[in-house]
């Protein structure tokens, strides 16, 4: 009798591997969870070539990615890299290296990192944020207002994008008149972010120019915002040094805007594809209530989050990571987005569920490298979507879904337009929707 299913061609195993995901592709940015799924069960931690011809691995399964993300013999280093002078320029921020912005927490290990990380914290303080929280209305507030009366707009590039950068050029302290330029540099940044890395890099350079100049003008007349934070931040007498002050406000600046920028937008996206969940939100914004809006962004950072992989690991010397042998030197890749649809972790992970209460998710990383501006990302993602929702209550998609494009790279998952139209809400409430939150 033969008991081979139907599907399966004869001369091969009934219990064959399917064939492995081709990864990297315009396809696979589309929706890379099923290959992620395919890598969590048949190669949890994989080792790839990359599109720049750097060989890494990739860490898929939640446990190994939360051990990973918090295992001192990951350095950030890049100098650990066994073959650093072949990659040179191939990982890490385009341009970073010959700007001589590397000394930021992105790059370094204990004990620097321990010093700069609580310097920097001195400044970057949960206060502050929270005193903020005025402004990023007023910016999501006047940049609804720029286009509701058209009835369209492409909201990453008239909203997603324009928030964080105008936000955090606020919260660093750039004069008003200097932001559009700050706005030109980080456009390049992410309209090239996954092709030629000239273009990233030149912006790279203007920033680091502008922001040292910008360091000397607040030594001498010193405010009340982080970049003069950073600079009169000190512990037993230290303090940071010019390059580094530069470096912890470019990679504040780098790391946060990109991020915000693809929270906003995946997560519209996600919930104008779920409906239910969508209307769920909008029942409770209307009563007044904040504690769905709460947990939905962690849902949202969990189901399709703004980073797919973490930033560049190097291993310090030989080791195990779920049964594969890491050679010293061997760049280590996180992959967030296989580790948060984990099912050993998380019940239903394919569900998206804004109520879902137990979400320890690694959307902001693990361990030392946490992400020190995850309370400023949470309050412009919950802001984004509580004023979008309450204001445009029937905001849609201009198109078929399967007609966006995401862009390319290897760290960022985000969308390279959203275009959408709706009939304008009721006009705004003169009330700020954060004070509740």
């Amino acid at each position: 009798m033969n008991d081979r299913p139907a599907d399966v061609p004869a001369g091969c195993p009934a219990h064959a591997t399917p064939p492995a995901p081709e990864l990297f592709t315009w396809e696979f940015a589309t929706d890379p969870y099923p290959a992620y799924a395919w890598l969590r069960e048949h190669s949890p931690v994989h080792r790839t070539t990359l599109p720049s011809g750097v060989e890494a691995w990739l860490v898929t399964r939640y446990a190994d990615a939360r051990e990973a993300l918090a295992d001192n013999r990951l350095s950030k280093n890049p100098a650990h890299h066994a073959e650093s002078a072949h990659a040179k320029g191939k990982t890490g921020i385009p341009g970073e290296r010959k700007a001589e912005l590397m000394t930021h927490l992105l790059n370094i290990d204990p004990p620097d990192h321990t010093r700069l990380r609580r310097l920097v914290s001195k400044a970057f303080t949960p206060r502050r944020i929270a005193e903020f929280a005025p402004r990023v209305q007023e910016l999501t507030d006047r940049l609804i207002d720029g286009f509701i009366e058209k009835g369209e707009a492409d909201l990453i590039h008239e909203f997603a994008f324009p928030l964080p950068i105008y936000a955090i050029c606020d919260l660093l302290g750039v004069p008003r008149e200097d932001q559009d330029d700050f706005r030109e540099w980080a456009g390049m940044m992410i309209r090239h972010g996954g092709g030629p890395r000239g273009g990233v890099a030149r912006s790279v350079k203007k920033m680091r120019g502008y922001l040292l100049e910008l360091i000397h003008r607040k030594r001498e007349n010193p405010g009340d915002d982080l970049i003069s934070g950073l600079i009169r931040a000190s512990d037993h007498g230290e303090h940071l040094t010019e390059n580094e002050a530069a470096a912890m406000a470019f990679i504040i600046l780098f790391a946060g805007f990109e991020t915000t920028v693809n929270l906003i937008g995946n997560s519209v996206h996600t919930l104008l594809g779920h409906p239910e969940q969508r209307a769920q939100l909008q029942r409770s914004l209307a009563a007044g209530e904040t504690e769905l809006l709460a947990t939905g962004v962690e849902e949202l950072l969990r189901h399709d989050g703004p980073v797919e992989l973490a930033t560049w690991r190097y291993a310090t010397e030989a080791l195990t990571i779920g049964g594969e042998r890491i050679g010293a030197g061997d760049p280590v890749l996180v992959v967030l987005a296989a580790a948060d649809r984990d099912p050993e972790r998380f019940e239903g992970p394919d569900t998206l569920d804004l109520a879902r209460r137990d979400n320890q998710h690694l959307g902001y990383g693990h361990g030392i490298h946490y992400c020190l501006g995850a309370p400023l990302a949470r309050l412009e993602g919950q802001a984004a979507l509580a004023t979008l929702l309450k204001r445009l209550p029937n905001l849609r998609l201009a198109g078929e879904s399967s007609d966006l494009r995401w862009r390319g790279g290897l760290i960022m998952r985000g969308l390279r337009t959203l275009p959408v139209e709706f009939t304008p809400g009721p006009v705004r409430d003169e009330g700020d929707i954060l004070s509740t939150l």
